[in-house]
């Protein structure tokens, strides 16, 4: 088998569709069914069952996902020690949506800039599924809520988010859940540590939380809350980088609630020249952040 034929796979197990793997590679459906059977036809056997328009991994294929996650692994790892230690090649980064539009942009423009001949790629998912990517191999790195206390995982803090609860505009001030008890939640699906959060804080005044209604974006949530359908919460950094955001009353969370630390993190013996290189520059950005908050001072 070629190292091109088992990341074809791994695509394919992943997405759950040939078509949408072929998006993810960037190469036509066809090429790819006919790579896969081609992998079959050396190996002996079916890698994948079809189930309700979806691809399934066979027995033997999940057995094969797994040891093309490591062969993969290796195969990078190795790719980046014949470099010389210098960062090169895939480097795949995982960002919770707020994150990734708030904090990402600077630092992105500047990996890009001092790193070009890294093929990096950004994808943004809900905290539980990006940890699931980090322990399949399919992420390098990924900015989660954390810690994330797994003994397979490593990690360096980047930023602390406070958190807030944003109404419609004459909502009267939300000094705890019961303010708010029985309106609907706008949330990003159960994966979401924030939603996990939101559940924490009612359940902890024993108060139920209203129906949850699940969007994918924050936009989404702020123009549903803006028409007066319920509450959300995010960040207020998310918040303040929305256009919208002076039609809604924002209500700050107290106690354990009030805030929460975003990490990077990735899976312990991985840590490459990519990744390397990644963290030098997040660090350096927070020190230049803190070199101006006490220059303002």
């Amino acid at each position: 088998m070629e190292f091109s034929q088992l990341r074809i796979f791994q695509a394919v197990a992943e997405e759950g569709s040939i078509t949408r793997a072929a998006e993810r590679l960037h190469r036509v459906p066809s090429n790819l069914s006919t790579r896969l059977k081609q992998m079959e036809e050396q190996l002996g056997v079916e890698l994948f069952v079809r189930e309700r328009q979806r691809l399934q991994l066979s027995p033997a294929g999940k057995v094969l996902l797994d040891y093309s996650t490591r062969l993969l692994a290796l195969h990078d790892e190795a790719h980046g020690a014949v470099q010389g230690g210098q960062p090169a090649g895939d480097f795949v980064l995982g960002s919770m949506y707020s994150t990734g539009a708030v904090h990402l942009p600077k630092l992105l423009a500047r990996y890009h800039k001092a790193y070009p001949q890294v093929n990096l790629q950004v994808q943004s998912a809900p905290s539980g599924e990006l940890v699931e990517g980090l322990i399949t191999g399919r992420l390098d790195a990924a900015f989660v809520d954390g810690p994330v206390t797994l003994a397979s995982l490593d990690g360096v803090a980047l930023c602390e988010e406070r958190l807030v609860l944003i109404c419609e505009a004459d909502h009267p001030p939300v000094r705890g859940p019961q303010d708010v008890a029985g309106r609907a939640v706008f949330t990003f699906r159960r994966s979401c540590a924030y939603r996990t959060r939101l559940e924490a804080w009612f359940s902890h005044e024993r108060v139920a939380m209203g129906r949850a209604i699940e969007i994918e974006s924050y936009q989404g949530m702020l123009a549903c809350v803006i028409a007066g359908s319920g509450v959300a919460l995010m960040s207020e950094s998310m918040l303040d980088s929305l256009p919208g955001k002076d039609s809604v009353s924002v209500h700050p969370l107290i106690g354990p609630f009030a805030t929460a630390t975003t990490w990077l993190m990735w899976r312990k013996g991985m840590l490459g020249a990519n990744l390397n290189a990644w963290i030098d520059l997040q660090q350096e950005g927070k020190a230049e952040v803190q070199q101006d908050a006490r220059a303002i001072a």
